[in-house]
């Protein structure tokens, strides 16, 4: 296993350079932000694209979680802004309107592939059928709109281990953690008794908010902190993007969900109950002002496919009409607009 720190630079970049000029003119090197799920796919592009036009800049990519991406690249355009926003999961129509507030406005969405929300102990360690009720019961800061009371998981149902409930998992920020909020944490939640009469801000905390009492703890942007902290401690349950769960077969093991394993086959056709798709967003603004962007898109194109060099890194390809939908977003880069959000 490779440490995959919060911030790499794939050369050393010289500093940004004030504007001369519109959009991203006065900076020579692609700029990528965002989450640290798409990172490891997006450092392999970036890479190749070195070495493939070393007549350009290496691009510089910076892994500071979805969020944090999308909002420094809704900042503005010009070249103290990034040229990519990568994220896993899609952006929001509130980010959408900030950014048309600040002057983005040609913003293509490009679906690079798809992760799963992997669960996951240490080889040895802890097993559990997981379904997205039992997460929800046990992570909830208040399940159903009630008091947290489980402390082992047998509290939540007397089937499952006698062992405390102890799970390391991303931050607010990261999309990780917005795709464990949707994919898992709400459907647990639907899926049973919520009092009648709330309001919508009161049943997304209920579904949403996870406790803070120590059962559930933050590891930052870093998954290679989760995957240590659970191969130390065989009681003990991570979440993090699939990529991370194959990287680390030797050391870890997957749980299923709904009895269904986190294995590529399994997201690729989203049976995993799980799966999620990935994003890289193009500053459309910045094409032509930023030397070897539409080159460093083409790198994108000819890497995505299920026997191309991401997959070999963990990346789950597109499904095929999907990806001829993406191949030809990469060459026509259509701009969002609000419909796209309705």
């Amino acid at each position: 296993m490779h440490a995959r720190p919060a911030l790499i630079l794939l050369a050393a970049a010289s500093a940004l350079l004030s504007s001369c000029g519109d959009a991203g003119e006065g900076r020579t090197g692609i700029r990528a932000v965002g989450s640290s799920t798409v990172y490891p796919f997006a450092k392999v592009v970036a890479e190749t694209f070195a070495r493939s036009y070393p007549e350009y800049s290496s691009p510089v990519i910076e892994a500071i979680g979805s969020g944090a991406g999308i909002a420094l690249f809704c900042s503005g355009v010009g070249p103290d802004t990034p040229d990519f926003a990568n994220a896993s999961r899609r952006m929001k129509k509130s980010e959408f309107e900030t950014c048309a507030a600040n002057g983005v406005n040609a913003i293509t969405e490009i679906q690079v592939g798809l992760d799963g929300i992997a669960f996951a102990s240490s080889r040895d360690g802890i097993t559990i059928d997981l379904t997205p009720e039992i997460v929800y019961r046990a992570l909830a800061a208040n399940p159903y709109g009630g008091e947290q009371t489980a402390e082992n998981w047998s509290d939540i149902d007397p089937s499952l281990p006698d062992l405390p409930i102890l799970v390391y998992g991303p931050p607010s920020t990261s999309g990780t953690r917005d795709a464990l909020k949707e994919l898992v944490l709400t459907v647990g939640c639907e899926a049973g008794p919520l009092p009648e009469g709330l309001s919508e801000e009161d049943e997304d905390r209920i579904c949403t908010e996870v406790r803070a009492d120590g059962a559930f703890v933050e590891q930052g942007e870093q998954d290679n902190l989760i995957v240590q902290k659970i191969e130390s401690n065989p009681n003990t349950i991570g979440v993090f993007g699939y990529s991370y769960l194959e990287e680390n077969l030797d050391k870890l093991q997957g749980l299923t969900m709904n009895g269904v394993e986190p294995t590529y086959d399994n997201i690729a056709s989203f049976t995993y109950p799980g799966a999620r798709p990935l994003y890289v967003y193009v500053k459309n603004d910045h094409v032509g002002a930023i030397p070897g962007l539409v080159e460093y898109l083409q790198v994108w194109r000819e890497s995505w496919t299920a026997d191309g060099p991401l997959a070999k890194v963990g990346l789950v390809a597109n499904p095929p009409e999907k990806m001829a939908e993406m191949d030809a977003a990469i060459s026509s880069r259509p701009a969002l607009t609000t419909a796209d959000f309705q």
